[in-house]
Order: structure tokens, then sequence, then C-alpha cells
């Protein structure tokens, strides 16, 4: 197990823990706190910074640049879903510096590994980089984004983070093994479970998205709005943001398509669910402050659960 990896997406996923177990006791006024809630708020969640010094208003990006962080998945995730194509199929190898990189990671080249962790590895890049390909073209034909902004930090983070998930999903195998055994040797019964539950979670998160930009939109499809609704429909009828609850979906139908027992990958999961679980709340604050009427027995982020 690359305990390298295993060990930095435990710290993220503890930090973001840590910010949403403190968030609730950081809201008064002062420079910490005004510091806190800039960094863990973006886009409409923005309002609940107050009024913020001068100073903190020049490191904002707009939200709409994350479509940057698609961008760099679709071209990143695409480079290494072809280099690891071509060692496992068609007897190449992997850049010498991705190798050197690979072992510093933690996992030991001349490992041992099955063909179905091969192939899990393989499958999980692929739709990690159909995921960013839709999410892509989700920003830039489907989203509409009004004039929220992101922290400078929240930014540079979210660039590097498709550049280390699909870092880390290469991790899962050795770099200097290649085979041209036939895919239906190497699928498994988990494989088929977690693609069903991929694009089962991939069509609700198309949907709810689908949703929120109708919001802003009149029945011809021109925007006509950039602010903000209640939305209905879908798994909005059960949590503020479905389209998060699925995300975390997606992640966890990778971790089953690697086998269940892949320590790294859940370290991943946990990052994601405490990110997402704190932009939700976040925004499930949102719409109960702004919306007296708003459904009482939605939850943020979980359905039934939290």
């Amino acid at each position: 197990m690359p305990a390298v990896l295993a060990a930095a997406w435990s710290l993220l996923a503890a930090a973001f823990l840590a910010a949403l177990v403190l968030l609730p006791r950081l809201r008064r006024a002062g420079v910490v706190s005004g510091l806190f809630q800039d960094l863990v708020r973006y886009g409409k969640t923005k309002r609940g910074c107050g009024q913020r010094p001068g100073w903190l208003r020049l490191l904002q990006v707009p939200k709409r640049w994350f479509t940057h962080f698609y961008v760099v998945s679709v071209l990143w995730n695409g480079f290494l879903l072809i280099g690891l194509f071509q060692t496992e199929f068609l007897g190449g190898s992997l850049p010498s510096w991705i190798q050197h990189v690979h072992c510093f990671l933690g996992r030991d080249s001349q490992s041992e590994d099955t063909d179905s962790e091969h192939f899990s590895a393989l499958l999980v890049l692929l739709l990690l980089w159909l995921h960013s390909c839709r999410r892509l073209a989700e920003c830039l034909w489907t989203s509409v984004f009004s004039n929220g902004v992101i922290h400078i930090v929240q930014y540079c983070f979210g660039l590097g983070y498709y550049v280390a998930v699909g870092s880390t999903v290469l991790c899962q195998v050795p770099t200097n093994i290649s085979n041209g055994k036939e895919l239906s040797v190497q699928i498994c019964w988990y494989h088929i479970v977690g693609v069903t539950m991929y694009i089962w979670a991939s069509l609700h998160q198309h949907r709810c998205l689908v949703i929120l930009a109708n919001l802003r939109k009149s029945k011809s499809g021109k925007v006509v709005s950039l602010s903000h609704s209640v939305p209905f429909g879908d798994w909005f009828e059960r949590v503020s943001c479905p389209h998060y609850f699925a995300e975390l979906l997606i992640y966890v139908s990778m971790a089953i398509m690697l086998g269940f027992h892949n320590v790294t990958w859940w370290c991943v999961v946990m990052y994601v669910l405490f990110n997402q679980a704190l932009a939700a709340v976040l925004c499930h604050e949102f719409y109960q402050k702004n919306f007296s009427s708003y459904p009482k027995h939605r939850k943020a982020f979980i359905p039934f659960v939290f």
C-alpha cells in the first residue's frame, strides 16, 4: 500500500473534519474567524462571512473558474490513462519520472499484483477521466454561474486535487508491469457492481445540476436570472445538496471497483466525505437562512442521516 499517499489523504480528511467540527465555534468576529470562514466558504455561502476586509477580497477569483479544475483533470488524467493503457496492453512503459514519483510515494515496482487489480486501476482511471469530461461539459454548457467567488487558496487546491487523485489511482499498480491478457479474464463481480453504482450516481448528479441550472433559465433555455432559488425534484426532495452526495457515491463506487480492500482509496473517500459534508452544511444553512419556507424535512448531505 502506498503509505505516503494514504497518510496524505488521511491528513486532508482530518483537516476537513476539523473544519466541520470547528465551524459552529468560529462564527464570531475576529481575524482568525474571518480567515477561517473565508477559506471554507465559496459562492453563495460567502455571504455568511459578513463584511470582509478589502485585502481579503483581493484574494478571490470568480467561482466560474471551477471549469479550470476539469480542464486540468481531463488533460492530466487523460495523459495518465494513455500511459497506463500502453503499459498494460501495448508493452510500453511509463516515463521514468512517473516511475520515480511512483516509488517515492510508497509502491514497490516489483510487488506482486493480480490481473484484476491492474484492470481495476485502469477502469477507475478511465471513469475518473470520464467523470471529469462530463463535469467539464456541464460547466461549459449546463451550469449557470452567478457572480460568486472562491478564495485563491481554494482555487489552487482544486487545480492540484485532480492531479493528485489521478496520480493516486496510478500508484495502485506497479509501474513496470505490462501484460496483454484479455479483459474478460480480468473482470470481476465488483467491477460490475462499481460501474453500475457509478452510472447511477452520475445520472442523478447530472439531473440535479440541470435542475439547479434551470432555476436561472426560462422555458426556452435563456438565462433570465442569476439569483438563488429553492430547487425541487429528484434527490433535492431529500437533501439540500444531492450533487455533493452523488459525488461521494461516485468515489465509493471506485472503491468498490478497486476490490473494497484498497485502504489508500478509502482514505480518498473519507476526504471526499468530509469535504463535501462541509460544503453541504454551508449550503444548507444558506437555504434555511434565506428561505423561510424551506422544507424542514430536508437533510444537508446524506438522506435521512445528515
